[in-house]
């Protein structure tokens, strides 16, 4: 599979001839969703799900949207291209086999209400946690994208999540509220911590798994 890097949550995914973005949120380039053949949404925040870049999308032509049935609430009429996936299910996206974990999005605040949120295995080979930190105990996973900062993360936990999930190596993801200084300081601390090859890839870097 090859895969672009794209800002913040955003991956595409490329594999025998499918296009697969994941998390095509505000924070992306809507480049990313160019010739996508179906998407993968972790959960309903906006840093994970532009509207509007993918009811474009949709305006010109079918785009299978595949994540937790809350999406419809906020997709509005683009709802019907809605694929309703919970955690535990098996299914395909663009030719590609993806496996759904989790269910909940970490806790920001108790006063914040907790969003349903799943983590993608795919091809049994990269693990997109979303905004959580589910480990899929059960699958051996070579690729992790790690969400290495967040309102609701803490260094500590993330690096654990890490070291359980033992991937082979690891790229950061989720980092687009950070500046130089705190990319430095964590992009330090991770590659010294997370027990695996650990690396940020700038946006619209590309890398074969």
């Amino acid at each position: 599979m090859r895969l672009t890097k794209y800002a913040h949550s955003c991956l595409r995914v490329e594999h025998d001839g499918g296009v697969l973005v994941v998390d095509p949120g505000v924070f992306s380039d809507p480049a990313a969703l160019e010739g996508a053949d179906a998407v993968l949404v972790t959960h309903e925040h906006a840093d994970h799900l532009d509207v509007a870049a993918v009811c474009h999308q949709l305006d010109r032509g079918p785009l299978p949207i595949h994540g937790p049935a809350s999406l419809a609430g906020i997709l509005g009429d683009a709802a019907e291209a809605l694929h309703p996936v919970v955690a535990g299910q098996s299914f395909t996206a663009a030719g590609i086999a993806v496996r759904a974990y989790g269910g909940r999005h970490a806790v920001i605040h108790p006063d914040i209400p907790v969003v349903d949120n799943l983590g993608f295995l795919i091809n049994d080979v990269v693990y997109h946690p979303g905004d959580a930190l589910v480990v899929p105990d059960e699958t051996p996973v070579d690729t992790l994208f790690a969400p290495i900062h967040a309102p609701w993360s803490k260094f500590s936990e993330v690096v654990d999540f890490i070291r359980a999930v033992a991937p082979r190596r690891a790229y950061a993801l989720h980092d687009a509220l950070l500046n130089a200084n705190g990319l430095g300081v964590l992009n330090r601390q991770y590659a010294a911590l997370s027990g695996t090859e650990y690396q940020r890839l700038e946006p619209g870097s590309r890398v074969d798994v």
